[in-house]
């Protein structure tokens, strides 16, 4: 039983990093950003992109910085808990 647990959730991980990876291709594309899938991509990622940007945000060197560091914050985080999981 636990080994199915970890594999679900292990799954569901890789699944939110593949569309992590595309939504940052989408967001190299103009007219990407105005679909429908481009949409969804936001509306499946931003919630868990939110609560590294509110952190991110009581920095003031990091307000202008041109790269979206909470993005890649929260796609380390997707890395380290599949990490933590392959351990157990």
């Amino acid at each position: 039983m636990n080994h199915l647990v970890i594999y679900f959730v292990s799954s569901v991980v890789r699944c939110l990093e593949f569309l992590f990876l595309a939504r940052a291709i989408m967001s190299w594309f103009m007219q990407g950003r105005d679909s429908k899938i481009y949409e969804f991509l936001y509306l499946v990622t931003e919630p868990i992109i939110v609560p590294f940007r509110r952190l991110l945000e009581r920095f003031d060197a990091l307000r202008g910085f041109p790269l979206d560091i909470a993005f890649l914050l929260a796609f380390l985080a997707l890395e380290v808990i599949l990490t933590f999981l392959y351990t157990l």
